[in-house]
């Protein structure tokens, strides 16, 4: 098809690499110390690299060219993400980022089921839990239970681990601190694996409100019919609907 799409000037570009930063769709590689359109299908043609040219090197041009693949793009940036969050770890960064996920110890289960004695047990199926931190596929959201907690639930409600946690996949966060909209994420964990039921839990207050709305988003979006439920704690721990 014939499409916008930009076009770099090997001889003016001086490889300093700040148009493939400026390309969030990943289109543009430095290769032998110059930019280069390497995924032209991955070039939306809207041209947010061509202002953070120092040289003038990229323009526009209208060529035959494959059509921008936005589910390529999703999925690549995906892939980026987890190889990214997974490189920090090898790499000697936050150990706390690396995924895992957590089993009940025979010692665990054995507290259980005493009648004399009882300690409170994790509930925490796998780590990391943020919203932001975790990967849209991992093995453990294969036939999971997805709970969709707002940070602030597990210090107002006593019994989180318990009455919510319990059996599920634990996924948290907070749109007002973090500042963003989780809504694609979301979308994407739901629609790329394995969910049968969400539980949003959430607090009365409007903030959570921004939680809710991605999530119920995001179930909209995913193309899958999926139960769901929302929680609503008060401020002082109580379950309200």
């Amino acid at each position: 098809m014939i499409r916008k799409i930009i076009h770099i000037d090997e001889e003016k570009c001086n490889g300093c690499g700040l148009c493939a930063e400026a390309c969030h769709e990943g289109a543009i590689d430095i290769v032998d110390g110059k930019a280069k359109l390497v995924r032209e299908n991955f070039c939306d043609g809207f041209g947010d690299c061509l202002p953070n040219c120092p040289t003038g090197a990229i323009t526009f041009e209208e060529r035959e060219a494959p059509a921008y693949d936005e589910a390529a793009v999703k999925a690549a940036q995906a892939k980026k993400e987890e190889e990214k969050m997974m490189e920090h770890v090898h790499e000697g960064g936050c150990p706390g980022s690396k995924m895992m996920q957590f089993k009940a110890t025979q010692e665990e289960s054995t507290l259980e089921q005493s009648q004399t004695y009882m300690k409170p047990v994790s509930r925490l199926g796998q780590w990391p839990c943020q919203i932001k931190l975790l990967p849209t596929e991992a093995p453990f959201y294969n036939g999971a239970k997805l709970l969709i907690a707002a940070d602030c639930t597990a210090y107002a409600y006593a019994n989180m681990h318990e009455d919510f946690m319990k059996g599920k996949i634990t996924v948290i966060g907070c749109p007002k601190l973090d500042a963003i909209d989780y809504s694609e994420k979301l979308t994407d964990i739901i629609r790329n694996n394995d969910i049968k039921n969400v539980t949003i839990v959430r607090m009365e207050v409007p903030c959570c409100g921004g939680l809710q709305r991605a999530a119920e988003n995001a179930l909209r979006n995913c193309g899958k019919f999926i139960p769901w439920q929302v929680v609503t704690i008060s401020r002082d721990g109580r379950i309200l609907d």
